[in-house]
């Protein structure tokens, strides 16, 4: 398995406009990570990335939403790079990566940062390209090679589920969705029907996948022994005192025969 830390940086999209199919993706995305912000509650949640930033969660029930991307972009608030966030240690409860990290060049990073931030029960949000769909193969043909989809990493599912246990993450819901294969505009659309269809009978030519983690940080407590400690008797003291006492007894024994002899001469 190649690194996942990458030399060159590869090309970032200014928002879903950029990618062909990229409408009907982003109101796929938008309805599955809508649905999953209503478990999230706190006071800050942070959508990470331009194209997190167009993912209107209009059910979560966190009000105050930052928007974070690298570059000057439309409702981006802060301009920070995702492998160095500008938050304090334990302070947001919630993160929205939408294909984030298939345009990173380092992901691993974004992930320590996301886990730096979090809260102990936070929740992040992540939605990627299955390189097993037809978008994944599709990549490898000489099709549109100026699009930026071709940049994308399409990191598997089962990859950055690994990346989030070894950080100390709980997946909780992994969703399915979007059969296409996102090169080329779509001439028809398939019915919610038929995506949930493919989505159950033929999960692996699902273009797109939505991961919910939660953090878990599990405290410290003091483990008692099972054994314990029992009070051991000294009979060192009382035999003494029982030789002192028989001494006693014998002094006081041999005392009157003296005297009834004595009394007897």
């Amino acid at each position: 398995m190649k690194s996942a830390h990458i030399k060159h940086v590869p090309r970032y999209p200014a928002g879903w406009s950029e990618l062909p199919a990229g409408e009907s993706l982003r109101e796929s995305v938008e309805s599955v990570c809508d649905a999953f912000s209503q478990r999230i509650f706190g006071y800050h949640f942070v959508k990470l990335g331009a194209l997190s930033n167009q993912i209107h969660l209009s059910q979560c029930a966190i009000h105050h939403q930052i928007h974070q991307s690298p570059r000057p972009v439309e409702q981006a608030g802060v301009i920070a790079e995702s492998t160095a966030l500008p938050y304090v240690e334990n302070s947001i409860d919630g993160f929205l990566l939408a294909n984030e990290l298939d345009f990173a060049q380092d992901p691993h990073q974004i992930l320590r940062e996301v886990d730096r931030c979090l809260t102990q029960s936070g929740f992040v949000i992540i939605s990627g390209f299955n390189p097993y769909s037809l978008a994944g193969m599709a990549r490898y043909l000489p099709v549109k090679k100026d699009n930026v989809l071709h940049d994308a990493r399409f990191f598997s599912a089962h990859r950055v589920k690994d990346w989030l246990h070894l950080l100390g993450f709980e997946v909780i819901e992994h969703r399915r969705l979007l059969f296409s294969s996102l090169f080329m505009h779509p001439r028809w659309r398939l019915s919610e029907r038929w995506q949930q269809k493919m989505s159950r009978y033929l999960p692996w030519c699902t273009s797109v996948y939505v991961l919910v983690a939660r953090k878990r940080v599990w405290p410290m407590t003091t483990i008692r022994p099972k054994w314990k400690l029992s009070t051991q008797f000294r009979p060192v003291g009382a035999s003494m005192y029982q030789r002192q006492d028989a001494g006693r007894l014998k002094t006081a024994d041999a005392t009157p025969a003296v005297q009834t002899g004595k009394s007897a001469t």
